[in-house]
């Protein structure tokens, strides 16, 4: 009896790994599953001293600069960035850009409206500030195709919430 009992115990040991391998399985979620990033960067526009902006600012590229002037609503003389966060779209799920970390007074949410094409993806967008909603869109990103939010005056200039697909 007990020469059996050890000859089934190698047989139990394998069924308890492929019960367990099944559950793993069963809890892979695909709407989980990253269907891209998106890039989350706020920025300080001003006419004045752009030092306001504070010590950690930094200053951006000309190219992103000429971008921004380009719009006449974000024309200004000085720009600085202030934080930028980058996050997984997920298929199904909604998630949360936080680019002034630790802070949380600016959080986007986001969320994927359909499935991805090639070149675009629709989201359901949310601005948030100081733990209120001022901003819900839907809106179509496209790579090298940012959506600029003009955002509050601060410290003399504005803030702009530049939204794009992270590459």
């Amino acid at each position: 009896m007990r020469t059996r009992l050890i000859s089934f115990f190698p047989l139990i040991l394998v069924a308890f790994a492929l019960v367990a391998g099944g559950r793993a399985s069963a809890q892979e979620d695909p709407g989980r599953s990253k269907v891209g990033k998106l890039e989350v960067t706020v920025y300080f526009a001003t006419n004045g001293d752009p030092a306001a902006a504070g010590e950690r600012a930094q200053e951006i590229s000309e190219a992103t600069q000429t971008r921004l002037r380009s719009e006449e609503r974000l024309k200004f003389g000085h720009y600085r960035a202030l934080g930028a966060d980058k996050q997984a779209i997920f298929r199904s799920y909604e998630n949360w850009a936080q680019p002034l970390k630790p802070s949380d007074e600016i959080l986007v949410r986001f969320e994927a409206r359909t499935q991805p094409e090639k070149d675009s993806v629709s989201l359901d967008l949310e601005l948030w500030l100081a733990r209120k909603k001022i901003l819900k869109t839907d809106a179509v990103l496209q790579p090298g195709r940012p959506l600029y939010v003009l955002g509050p005056e601060w410290r003399g200039g504005r803030l702009i919430i530049a939204v794009a697909l992270a590459s």
